[in-house]
């Protein structure tokens, strides 16, 4: 593969931070700037090996050097948080708005869409390739019970609702494997079908896996403004 010049100075930074005391390094590092000799007895670590580790971390960018401006035959490590602020995934660009898309339009693409907007914001709608007449009475009591609001009358065909320019997120295995062209989701999230199980708590679990979704990405969302 082609990797581009960012990737391949994260995949440094994961090497380097793949030996046991190198983590443990860094991890001192992050409460505070010490010396070699510091580091060495705090962590019981031979200064040969301590040298080794600084070096690796050095030329990964983790781990500067300053000297002291007291005894000046003294180094003291600091740790560069920009380098492991860099180890987060990719910007995500949201586009003019994010389209949630599942078959039916009646739990999941609404619950990711509900959740989207109240934890990220901006323009963000939900569609199905075979929409239902109406949204789950389980979804709409989920999402209640979450402090989100549901319409139970509103739901779309895909056809109607995706534009050029925007995001489509498949929230359903059966809208990602049938959708092409111009409304391809560009990202899919396989999450079970709540409505063929039936149950509050088969629905919870749908709720909770969007959650934790919507919610790992969200710092990494890169779009219009929020509302």
């Amino acid at each position: 593969m082609n990797a581009d010049p960012s990737l391949l100075a994260r995949a440094r930074v994961h090497a380097a931070l793949g030996d046991p005391a190198r983590l443990a390094i860094v991890d001192a590092l992050t409460l505070g700037d010490a010396s070699p000799g510091e580091i060495g007895a705090d962590l019981g670590m031979p200064t040969n090996l301590v040298a080794h580790h600084v070096k690796v971390l050095h030329e990964a960018g983790l781990v500067g050097r300053s000297r002291s401006e007291g005894d000046r035959r003294r180094t003291y490590l600091r740790l560069d948080p920009a380098v492991l602020a860099s180890l987060t995934p990719p910007p995500l660009h949201a586009g003019e708005r994010v389209v949630f898309v599942c078959t039916h339009n009646s739990a999941r693409s609404q619950l990711a869409a509900a959740l989207w907007r109240d934890r990220v914001g901006g323009a963000v709608t939900s569609a199905g390739t075979r929409p239902a007449a109406r949204v789950h009475p389980r979804a709409v009591k989920v999402a209640h019970r979450h402090g989100l609001a549901l319409d139970p009358a509103h739901t779309a065909h895909v056809a109607d609702v995706v534009h050029d320019g925007d995001l489509v997120i498949a929230v359903c295995d059966n809208a990602h494997e049938d959708l092409a062209g111009p409304v391809r989701p560009q990202l899919h999230w396989s999450i079970p079908d709540p409505v063929r199980v039936d149950t509050d708590e088969a629905f919870e679990a749908a709720y909770t896996d969007l959650e934790n979704r919507i919610n790992r990405i969200a710092p990494t969302v890169e779009g219009p403004p929020r509302d």
